[in-house]
């Protein structure tokens, strides 16, 4: 049969390959799924009538082979030689492909051309083509895409405002320069409440994840509130961070607070192995000049920066800053909670506006920070009922384990170790959200107050 011809083939390759940035055999790829579809789509109409019904799999064996030069393409089968032909599709006769080839023999393949003629293709089966070839070109973006910034996710890289949907921004951003722009989504939660999106603006935004799957849209989420864009802000401001002199331990940020009162803010614990340098004053600069660019990246958003100490205790006093700190104490070190001891004229500066500040420090550090004012402490009390607590906690867990049956794997106590606060003065209490808090290894156990 003769080739179905379509004409100036070659230069809508060339268009679609230059205006959606995909390579000329992306596109072939592409077109000859389309056609191959469109090809089904013919056969299927064509007998209709006769009751034929055709699976997902009936077609495996067929292929489109496109020719640019000669602008058209065939349809070709894949057939089993066989004695008594049960599928036309799949099968043919040996005693017929030996007239051909007659060293021929049972079980091997051949391929037929099947082609229809030019006139028999259908307008249904032309649409059929238009819509998968389509389908197809925006599938092979998305996998460019995510080939393309697979490597780059959790950086930070430069957008710019193309428009809005409903609550999202999209933005375009680049992999490399000379690359083209890629439409990445900004969602209403990652988005920063002092940032002005306006057309065109740039910002700098972490890119979170990229998406795959056939969901519409842009695959491509970023971040304009994940703690990962500080990091990146102070590494590129600070030399000592990029040569690892100084190292940033762990970061707490709430750069959308559930009360339109309080701002945006960021605690940062930073530590150096080298005795000659401070690394709170590398990361704040000469005159703030350092901080003060990543706050003007940032829109304003309040950066305490505390030096991390591998004693608890003066890690926690550090990170409550810039509220003074009289004592602190350990109380379980084992479900990390401890009691903060400070002036009654330090207390609203410790728990925060709102209790941002005390809230910060919690998962800054891990532990779960009572704030209490020293002159209504009573330590003996706390301790009795800290006795108390764990005792009952003790006869909890072994009623526990002998109302478990024998030969059972017993299962987790029900018994709280939460401690109550009833006949304490405790002013404020702050739990810990531990997948917010990036830990790492031990480091220099030296320790400053750093008032932002």
């Amino acid at each position: 049969m003769s080739m179905v011809q379509l004409p100036g083939l070659a230069e809508m390759i060339n268009v679609i390959s230059r205006e959606r940035n995909l390579p000329k055999p992306a596109v072939q790829a592409a077109l000859q799924e389309a056609l191959l579809k469109g090809y089904e789509r013919y056969r299927r109409t064509l007998l209709l009538d006769s009751g034929a019904q055709f699976d997902e799999e009936y077609f495996y064996n067929f292929d489109v082979e496109l020719d640019v030069e000669e602008e058209g393409f065939l349809v070709l089968a894949t057939k089993m030689i066989v004695d008594q032909v049960e599928s036309t599709d799949h099968q043919i006769a040996l005693t017929e492909v030996r007239e051909v080839a007659p060293e021929a023999q049972l079980g091997d393949t051949v391929v037929l051309d099947v082609t229809p003629e030019q006139n028999e293709f259908g307008r249904m089966a032309a649409i059929q083509t238009k819509q998968v070839l389509s389908q197809k070109l925006r599938d092979q973006q998305r996998k460019l895409i995510q080939e393309e910034f697979q490597d780059l996710e959790k950086t930070v890289l430069q957008a710019r405002v193309l428009r809005f949907e409903r609550r999202s921004v999209i933005m375009a951003v680049t992999s490399a320069f000379g690359q083209p722009e890629v439409e990445a989504e900004l969602p209403k939660r990652e988005q920063l409440p002092n940032d002005n999106y306006r057309a065109n603006a740039t910002f700098k935004v972490f890119l979170k994840r990229v998406a795959d799957g056939p969901h519409r849209g842009p695959q491509l989420v970023v971040s304009r509130a994940d703690a990962g864009l500080v990091v990146y802000l102070f590494a590129n401001e600070v030399p000592e961070i990029e040569d690892e002199v100084v190292r940033i331990v762990a970061v707490a940020r709430e750069a959308n607070p559930p009360s339109r009162q309080v701002g945006p803010r960021t605690k940062i614990a930073v530590d150096t192995l080298e005795r000659d340098v401070d690394p709170v004053g590398a990361c704040i600069g000469a005159r703030g000049s350092r901080i003060q660019a990543v706050v003007n990246e940032l829109r304003g958003e309040k950066i305490d920066v505390i030096r991390w100490s591998p004693d608890p205790a003066t890690y926690i006093a550090n990170a409550l800053s810039p509220a003074r700190v009289d004592a602190v104490r350990l109380i379980d070190t084992e479900e990390r909670q401890a009691h903060v001891l400070v002036a009654e004229d330090q207390l609203s500066l410790a728990i925060g506006k709102e209790g941002q500040n005390v809230r910060l420090a919690a998962r800054l550090t891990g532990w779960k920070i009572d704030i209490k004012d020293i002159a209504n402490y009573d330590q003996e009390a706390e301790d009795l009922q800290l006795s108390e607590l764990q005792a009952q906690k003790v006869d909890e867990d072994e009623t526990a384990e002998v109302e478990q049956p024998e030969l059972e794997i017993p299962e987790a106590s029900d018994a709280s170790s939460e401690s109550s606060d009833e006949a304490s003065t405790e002013e404020f209490t702050a739990h810990v959200e531990e997948e917010e808090v990036p830990q790492v290894e031990e480091a220099a156990d030296t320790s400053e107050d750093v008032e932002e």
